[in-house]
C-alpha cells in the first residue's frame, strides 16, 4: 500500500477521541486519505477510531477503503522473537 507518511496516524494508548481529533484535523486540512496503523492491543482502539469517524463525526463524508492485517516479528528485551498482530485501516473521503 503506497501511502503518504504524513497521512498516517499511529494508534497507541491515548484515548480514542485523541486519534479521532487527529484524523478530523488531517481531513479538514485537505488530506483525502488517512491510514490508521496499530499493533497488538491497540488494534481494537484503531477499529474504534475508524467507527467513531465513520458513524459520528464524518457520517456521509468518509468510507473505509481498505483493511490489511499482518503479523510482525519483533525482538523482545530479552532477545527473543515475538509475533505481534498489526492492522492498517485506510479511510478516504467520498467523492
Amino acid at each position: 500500500m503506497a501511502s503518504n507518511e504524513e497521512n498516517v496516524v499511529f494508534i497507541g494508548n491515548k484515548p480514542v477521541n485523541s486519534y479521532v481529533l487527529a484524523c478530523v484535523t488531517q481531513l479538514n486540512e485537505g488530506a483525502d486519505r488517512i491510514v490508521l496503523k496499530a499493533r497488538g492491543r491497540a488494534i481494537s482502539r484503531a477499529v474504534d477510531v475508524a467507527e467513531v469517524l465513520r458513524r459520528r463525526f464524518m457520517k456521509d463524508l468518509i468510507e473505509i477503503e481498505d483493511i490489511q492485517i499482518s503479523t510482525e516479528q519483533i525482538e523482545t528485551r530479552e532477545g527473543n522473537v515475538s509475533n505481534v498482530s498489526a492492522i492498517e485501516i485506510t479511510i478516504r473521503k467520498k467523492n
